[in-house]
């Protein structure tokens, strides 16, 4: 059974998607009508704009949403899931490409949600840090007990672990996971605390416009973020998708759970490779390609 997963924000590369562009009519039609629908030609940034121009939360996430369905959409046939899922931003590039949601509304939401998490990032100083060969169980302990916000964020394959919260409350975390044996405890450079309750604005102001939009049952299950659960109940997918913006990318979990579930091959569509190391660390056994 195939599983195809869609990255999340950090994946971005100049010229992402020219390829598409210059050689699939279907392809350019979809990145002219997000240029439309986005008010600027986000193209010119992904073929060709610098590092510091795609790392923009309102180009980044757009930029990697709109890659990964378009490479879906110019699958045809091939694209043949029985299951899909993303990871954090990832999420609404799986739900485009089941089906449950349309590219155009995808897309919209997408661009609400990256000026929500900057209008977020932009109201207290927050982060992000890696922490990387203490257990789950241990990084949450010492979270649990620091003054201030701070809140594991995405578990992404044993091992590694991102930590997410106020700037103080992240360095004495920091340090005290690097005193609990920790092999690195290192602050990402982000725009501020995703997927911790830093984000509760961005999740209000995200919630409308969920609500607002129409969500269709997905052609196959959707493991969404939140409980590494497979969804196909629209208002069940809508709930978790107001969710996930203050609750943690529970991927070690849910690429356990597609596994046991009968997923064998795992195929990431979108920029980069990262999802493929991660199901790779997760389980060796099963088998992991990718396009971009």
């Amino acid at each position: 059974m195939k599983a195809f997963v869609f990255p999340g924000q950090g994946a971005q590369f100049t010229g992402m998607g020219k390829d598409l562009y210059d050689n699939n009519p279907v392809a350019r039609e979809m990145f002219e009508k997000a240029n439309e629908i986005l008010g600027f030609r986000i193209t010119d940034i992904m073929f060709e704009g610098s590092d510091d121009d795609l790392k923009q939360t309102k180009v980044t996430q757009p930029a990697i949403f709109l890659h990964s369905v378009v490479l879906a959409k110019t699958m045809g046939e091939e694209f043949d899931p029985s299951m899909v899922a993303g990871h954090s931003l990832g999420e609404f590039s799986a739900l485009v490409a089941a089906g449950a949601l349309s590219f155009e509304d995808g897309l919209r939401l997408v661009s609400a949600r990256a000026h929500a998490m900057q209008k977020a990032c932009e109201m207290k100083p927050s982060t992000m840090a890696a922490v990387l060969a203490l257990p789950d169980e241990k990084v949450e302990e010492i979270c649990r007990g620091i003054d201030g916000v701070v809140v594991c964020a995405n578990y992404n394959c044993p091992g590694q672990l991102v930590i997410s919260g106020e700037v103080e409350a992240i360095d004495a975390a920091c340090e005290q996971l690097l005193a609990a044996g920790a092999k690195r405890a290192m602050k990402l450079k982000v725009g501020g605390a995703f997927h911790s309750p830093c984000m509760e604005p961005a999740r209000t102001e995200l919630a409308e416009a969920i609500e607002r939009t129409e969500i269709n049952a997905p052609r196959v299950p959707v493991y969404q973020n939140v409980d590494a659960r497979p969804h196909t109940d629209p208002a069940e997918i809508k709930a978790n998708l107001i969710a996930q913006l203050t609750a943690p990318v529970r991927w070690t979990q849910s690429v356990q759970n597609m596994i046991a579930d009968g997923a064998t091959e795992f195929i990431e569509l979108g920029p980069g490779k990262v999802l493929q190391g991660l199901v790779g660390k997760i389980d060796r056994s099963v088998a992991t390609s990718g396009r971009q």
